[in-house]
């Protein structure tokens, strides 16, 4: 799979390892996941079109380039929030576009139940944002949205993939490049990421005491 790009920058590597500790509190939790998004941006973007302007600095004229297309970020609601800001530290910029999505418990699917898109297409390039990929479901959904909507170029940025979560996206969506901090090994019978780090939502916003 071509579109695949997982970063091993130590940065990245290290913030990741302190993500995954059992220890690591909500707070630390929430740091963690904004310097990474931010990290993981920057990767992103590497490929991202220029034009080129004409400016005024303080001394002279001159031409320089600039990022030619309008993004949208689109975090998977509510862990996809945690990485929106370290995202904006690199593109202000940016329009936030919110899709609200949770995982049936019995079925893994995903269903929706808030969806923040304007009425027509007002960005070139959209940054799908969630920490997991992990059963796929969520990202597919996303993707669907978004194309139906008019989107047309569309990435994601998430920090833990699992193969079947990677294969399934990639299948449904080989068109979307999808930017990882780390491919981990299998699923459990939950639908959790093994190793991982448990659940980043509940993580982020200290909400169920997981141990």
């Amino acid at each position: 799979m071509p579109n695949i790009f997982i970063s091993n920058h130590p940065l990245i590597q290290h913030k990741l390892s302190l993500l995954r500790e059992k220890d690591t509190q909500p707070k630390e939790f929430r740091a963690l996941v904004n310097e990474l998004g931010t990290l993981l941006c920057y990767e992103a973007t590497r490929d991202f079109p220029l034009v080129t302007k004409d400016i005024e600095t303080p001394l002279m004229s001159m031409r320089t380039n600039k990022i030619r297309e309008r993004i949208a970020l689109v975090p998977i609601l509510r862990a996809g929030l945690g990485m929106v800001d370290g995202v904006w530290n690199l593109i202000p910029t940016a329009v936030v576009l919110h899709i609200g999505l949770y995982r049936d418990e019995d079925t893994l699917k995903p269903v929706e139940y808030y969806n923040k898109l304007a009425n027509y297409q007002t960005v070139d390039r959209c940054l799908i944002l969630d920490p997991m990929l992990a059963t796929g479901g969520s990202a597919i959904a996303v993707a669907d949205i978004l194309k139906e909507w008019g989107a047309t170029n569309i990435k994601f940025v998430g920090l833990i993939g699992a193969p079947e979560g990677i294969q399934a996206l990639h299948k449904a969506h080989p068109d979307i490049d999808i930017h990882l901090a780390a491919i981990d090994r299998q699923l459990n019978e939950n639908g959790y990421i093994l190793p991982g780090l448990g659940d980043a939502g509940d993580r982020q916003f200290g909400t169920v005491d997981l141990f």
